[in-house]
């Protein structure tokens, strides 16, 4: 994730950002995908395993230790610019789960069949809403689990509610 311009990282260059196949499949684990060059740390103090890390310039993306992080998405609602998932890989079902933020309503229902969309908001996939939270520690972020199919664990980043 090294590579910007003009500080902002290229959305075609962060498909390296991903943990390794055999730890996506161990379990649930965070993604960032910062896009921008901005001060911002929130997620640093919203992870209790200390798993998300920030050396140095406070504008750089956040480093990940996947081997600390649990997958406990806490640090989902505490990103501003909305940057920010876990993946669950680890289903033997050919399914993953992908946890993200929400911010628009009405909120979806757990059970609804969703278009999951990729980075540029194109529909990857029909998806399953796996689970709604709405907490108010979670400051006005709901965070919504899909269920897609494994093949496009890697790319689905959003959600549409299907119309009719």
């Amino acid at each position: 994730m090294s590579r910007r311009r003009d500080g902002v990282l290229d959305s075609h260059e962060m498909t390296g950002v991903l943990p390794s196949k055999e730890r996506l499949a161990a379990g649930p684990v965070v993604v960032i995908e910062c896009v921008e060059n901005i001060p911002c740390n929130p997620c640093v103090d919203a992870c209790p395993r200390g798993a998300i890390t920030m050396e140095g310039d406070i504008n750089q993306t956040p480093d990940v230790d996947v081997t600390k992080c649990n997958g406990c998405g806490l640090c989902i609602s505490a990103c501003p610019g909305l940057a920010i998932f876990v993946i669950d890989a680890s289903r033997d079902d050919g399914t993953a789960t992908i946890s993200l933020p929400y911010e628009y309503v009405p909120l979806p229902s757990t059970g609804e069949t969703v278009a999951a969309l990729d980075r540029e908001g194109n529909v990857v996939c029909n998806a399953t809403v796996a689970r709604v939270l709405s907490p108010r520690a979670f400051d006005r972020t709901p965070v919504v689990s899909l269920t897609v199919p494994m093949e496009h664990a890697g790319t689905v980043r959003h959600l549409r509610r299907k119309v009719g």
